[in-house]
């Protein structure tokens, strides 16, 4: 069964993905994304886009098994999945690749969002990576995935309407003032180049929780400029980087690429008040400690940090620099 399921109290769609109970447990001594696989090209590759084997949405749905009613729609699960390979290194991380070769996953990432976008059915392009076995990772090849969604999700419908509201008041992109009242601060940025900054926002709930946001306003990748797709891949190895420095250790994290919809009339003018960004989303408190998502978090959507930011923003700026001072970078 695949299918969408309205969730009336909340207002948005459940996907419903049986097919991916499928998955099959892989043999140690086995990847489908490494050379000699047979799923991807035996020469080797530095990028790569791989089809999602089990998709929660698909380009040809099948008609929803359920019977939907006035208060339960049910719909097909239209969309497009993708999974997106960092190297043909079974064990590499993010941040032992070359500024160059993240340059290449950046372009990547540009490329399949705009191809997403010809498809006038998906609304939403969402580019993201889970990584280790603390959020569930199973595959410890490098890699990310693409989904293409027929709706807004929720919290992303959120940040576009607290974003769209506070233009409205302001003239102002909501982004562009946090840039500016984080700089203004200086207490809590990470790290700067020519064209992204980096730093743990006044009201993040996770500990470690860095956004990278781009210092121009603009609102999907294939609109950033060769010079600021490079500061990216640059920015992304020494954040990376300096989280696995921290704890002496790979740094589990959601890494999420939050941008402007497409096909979305409801939202015509976002590019005037929405800003490409990046959010991290990593469950470490400690070396050895998960801050947990539990049940006021879960349950009331009411975000508790264990730490203030001002705090751990100095153990992450220390391992930054030492990341940086020791790559060379």
């Amino acid at each position: 069964m695949a299918e969408l399921r309205w969730n009336p109290l909340l207002r948005t769609w459940t996907m419903v993905a049986s097919n991916r109970q499928g998955r099959p447990h892989l043999p140690k001594n086995w990847c489908p994304f490494c050379p000699g696989s047979g799923k991807v090209p035996d020469e080797g590759y530095d990028v790569f886009v791989y089809p999602n084997d089990f998709p929660a949405l698909t380009q040809t749905p099948e008609a929803p098994e359920s019977a939907d009613s006035a208060l339960y729609p049910v719909g097909e699960n239209y969309g497009k999945c993708e999974v997106i390979l960092y190297s043909p290194e079974h064990n590499i991380t993010l941040p032992q690749l070359s500024v160059l070769h993240i340059k290449k996953l950046v372009d990547l990432w540009a490329e399949r969002f705009a191809e997403f976008a010809k498809d006038s059915k998906i609304k939403y392009i969402f580019e993201f990576e889970n990584r280790g076995e603390e959020v569930g990772v199973t595959m410890p090849h490098p890699h990310g995935q693409i989904y293409g969604y027929s709706w807004i999700p929720q919290k992303l419908a959120a940040e576009l309407d607290s974003c769209r509201q506070y233009f409205t008041d302001n003239g102002e992109c909501l982004l562009c003032a946090m840039n500016k009242e984080e700089a203004a601060s200086g207490t809590r940025i990470i790290a700067e180049n020519d064209s992204f900054i980096a730093y743990l926002p006044f009201f993040t709930d996770y500990p470690y929780g860095v956004f990278i946001v781009a210092k121009r306003h603009f609102g999907a990748l294939p609109e950033a400029t060769e010079a600021e797709r490079l500061d990216l891949a640059k920015m992304l190895k020494n954040i990376t980087g300096a989280m696995d420095t921290m704890f002496n250790k790979l740094f589990p994290y959601m890494m999420c690429i939050h941008q402007t919809p497409v096909n979305s009339p409801e939202y015509s003018g976002a590019d005037e008040f929405f800003h490409f960004h990046i959010e991290f989303y990593p469950p470490l408190r400690e070396a050895h400690k998960i801050k947990y998502y539990a049940g006021s978090e879960m349950g009331a959507w009411a975000a508790c940090n264990p730490m203030a930011v001002e705090d751990t923003v100095t153990n992450l700026r220390t391992a930054y620099d030492k990341f940086v001072s020791d790559s060379g970078n």
